[in-house]
């Protein structure tokens, strides 16, 4: 019961931050996370009256919208492609917003573009009644320091030791840990994976008996029919599949 009623004192300072009408039943707090533009990938997480709702978590692969190219490394882009996907989903699959999985406060990690991004979002799929918040890292992105932005108002700070401040840097941190486990997962997968995978009739046993014998699968690519067929348990019909597969006739 006091945890409880420590949350809904912490729903009602935010409320008291951002000028919402209301404690906010469902808070959406969403990140992005790529490396030079590879395995991005963005993430939404929920808290509510009785903190992080982790069923509703989603993780969205960045693909692109419908007729585009996602471009490497544009954060923006993919603030834009995650925020159309949700919500464009959420009009189709719950316009009368009756099933509990509307937000009433979307809070962004970044600054006034990120936030201006989310406004067209929004304003593009004609909800105009969900609050929106970004949360900025401070200089040197000393934990403490951040700036919050909000439409309409000019940014802003809290006192550093205000639990409300205490409790978005959780929410944002949580926001991250969950994208950046999602990014790194996809990138281990991977790195797990070989050429020799794409190879159909190379299952673990060949894969692991032709490293054995050359080392790596740039120097299987690399090997001559004979070499490849002198490897225990490549017959010459499998070893003809490998060199053609890695020698494509032109």
């Amino acid at each position: 019961m006091a945890e409880n009623a420590t949350q809904r004192r912490l729903l009602e300072g935010v409320a008291g931050v951002f000028g919402l009408d209301a404690p906010p039943g469902r808070i959406e707090v969403y990140d992005n996370s790529h490396i030079g533009g590879t395995n991005a990938y963005g993430a939404m997480i929920v808290a509510g009256p009785d903190g992080l709702v982790k069923s509703a978590y989603r993780k969205f692969a960045i693909a692109g919208l419908a007729g585009e190219t996602p471009t490497p490394g544009d954060d923006y882009g993919m603030m834009r492609e995650v925020l159309t996907r949700r919500f464009g989903r959420a009009l189709k699959e719950d316009p009368e917003r009756s099933r509990g999985t509307w937000p009433d406060l979307l809070l962004i990690d970044g600054g006034a573009g990120q936030l201006g991004v989310v406004c067209e979002v929004m304003a593009d799929l004609g909800i105009a009644d969900v609050a929106v918040a970004a949360i900025a890292k401070g200089p040197d992105r000393d934990a403490g320091r951040e700036r919050f932005f909000l439409p309409g108002r000019p940014p802003f700070s809290l006192d550093p030791k205000d639990p409300v401040l205490y409790f978005l840097q959780r929410l944002r941190d949580e926001a991250h840990r969950f994208v950046i486990g999602t990014h790194r997962a996809k990138r281990s997968r991977q790195i797990g994976q070989s050429p020799l995978d794409e190879i159909p009739g190379i299952g673990a046993r060949r894969k692991k008996a032709l490293l054995h014998h050359f080392g790596s699968a740039r120097s299987v690519a690399r090997a001559g029919l004979a070499d490849l067929a002198a490897v225990a348990g490549i017959s010459q019909a499998v070893a003809k599949r490998i060199y053609d597969h890695f020698h494509p006739e032109p």
